[in-house]
């Protein structure tokens, strides 16, 4: 995996929201869900990691497949850039 910082986290940010699915990364960045757990096992420090494993968990919104809706933002559009956030070791 060579991805930019900006790639990288775009990517936590995709990860920690909601609606977007691991199928919308896998389409933008070529990385399937466990591709995702692992970057973010190494981006994320270890207290921020297990909050966001058990946040996701078991979601259904982080599955295409078990979505009870059709279509979903990507992101909202009132949503914040999150770049070089204070979760992330960087």
């Amino acid at each position: 995996m060579n991805l930019t910082i900006n790639e990288i986290d775009r990517i936590i940010e995709m990860a920690w929201e909601d609606r977007t699915t691991f199928e919308a990364i896998k389409y933008q960045f070529k990385l399937d869900e466990q591709q995702v757990i692992e970057l973010m096992r190494k981006e994320l420090k270890p207290s921020s990691f297990r909050l966001w494993r058990k946040r996701v968990q078991g979601r259904k919104t982080k599955h295409e497949k078990l979505r009870v809706f059709e279509k979903g933002r990507f992101k909202c559009s009132r949503q914040k850039q999150i770049t070089h956030n204070n979760i992330s070791k960087r």
